[in-house]
């Protein structure tokens, strides 16, 4: 078979001296060698493109590549941030992922379900605080039992045993917890006590393709006896499976494109999704670059009879933007 006549560039950064430590730069890692073997089997030219500098920016903009396959976010040079996804599309370059404007919509919880709110998507009733802003019992806009996170945040930071909270002293002590170790204000909301879901998007706009792959989290119950997706549990002890009730399956698959929409998501994305005790379905939270490798975007390809190696080149196909001939 022969290669596509297109170029890819991967796209990365030096790695970190502490390569545990969270980056707010990087949506998601990537095995860029991996990836290279993969996208080497069905293109003409994939090369691995390390950026130090803005210098290399410009090189990479010059070369003009069909596609930038990376899950940077931003880079810093010299205290100026420059989004990769908007810097590209600025110069006609294709990429993987949405832009900035869209990675902000997600990024801030508060903001994205004021969003969804907004688009008539159904999401558990919420409001943001911080010690000592809601002083009694009765000033809280939503009732319990409730739910506390970071305003901001992913992969499940913040969230433990004590955020599911029954009573105003556990209240308390969660949103002071949140403001001192993770530096934010908190969102609460209802607590949602039914089934959890992740539903991945992959949109090749080109060739008129979407996939969206529903799969059911069962996470173990905490100390608590709760089911939630701390950071402990979360991509560690839960089970992941197919949803094989036809409704529900339809049912997520239009909230999650809905919000996918709403949220200006482009090419990829992931939207979390639970039901209350009632069975009604929820948005919790969305992620516009999902992890690749071992995530619930991946597992969810997996479950649908797609190989990590088939995924990639799926997102890469959908990435490389093919103009439209007019018609006369």
């Amino acid at each position: 078979m022969s290669l596509i006549n297109k170029s890819i560039e991967i796209v990365t950064i030096d790695t970190p001296k502490d390569s545990t430590s969270y980056r707010k730069d990087i949506g998601f890692k990537l095995d860029e060698n991996l990836i290279l073997e993969i996208l080497s089997k069905a293109y003409e030219k994939v090369v691995i493109t390390i950026i130090e500098n803005e210098n290399d920016l410009k090189s990479l903009i010059k070369r003009k590549p069909d596609l930038v396959f990376s899950g940077i976010k931003y880079f810093d040079f010299q205290n100026q941030e420059i989004w990769l996804s908007d810097y590209l599309k600025k110069h006609n370059i294709n990429f993987i992922t949405s832009n900035k404007e869209a990675l902000d919509n997600e990024y801030d919880k508060n903001h994205a379900k004021l969003t969804i709110k907004e688009a008539n998507i159904n999401t558990a009733n919420f409001f943001t605080t911080q010690p000592d802003e809601h002083e009694t019992e009765a000033s809280l806009p939503v009732t319990f039992p409730l739910f506390l996170k970071p305003i901001s945040g992913e992969n499940s930071k913040g969230i433990t045993p004590e955020s599911v909270v029954f009573d105003f002293r556990k209240y308390q002590a969660k949103v002071l917890d949140i403001y001192n170790t993770d530096k934010s204000r908190t969102l609460v909301e209802n607590y949602l006590s039914g089934k959890e879901y992740s539903v991945s998007i992959l949109e090749n706009k080109s060739k008129n393709i979407l996939m969206i792959l529903p799969v059911e989290i069962i996470a173990v119950k905490n100390k608590n006896g709760h089911r939630i997706l701390d950071n402990e549990v979360k991509n560690n002890l839960e089970e992941v499976i197919e949803v094989s009730d036809k409704k529900i399956h339809k049912e997520l698959c239009t909230i999650a494109l809905n919000s996918f929409r709403a949220l200006n998501g482009k090419t990829i994305g992931r939207i979390d999704i639970k039901t209350s005790y009632k069975g009604v379905l929820h948005f919790i939270e969305a992620n516009l670059m999902p992890e690749l490798e071992n995530g619930y975007y991946s597992r969810s390809f997996l479950l649908n009879d797609m190989d990590y190696e088939q995924m990639i080149l799926r997102i890469a196909d959908a990435g490389i933007v093919v103009p439209q001939v007019a018609e006369f």
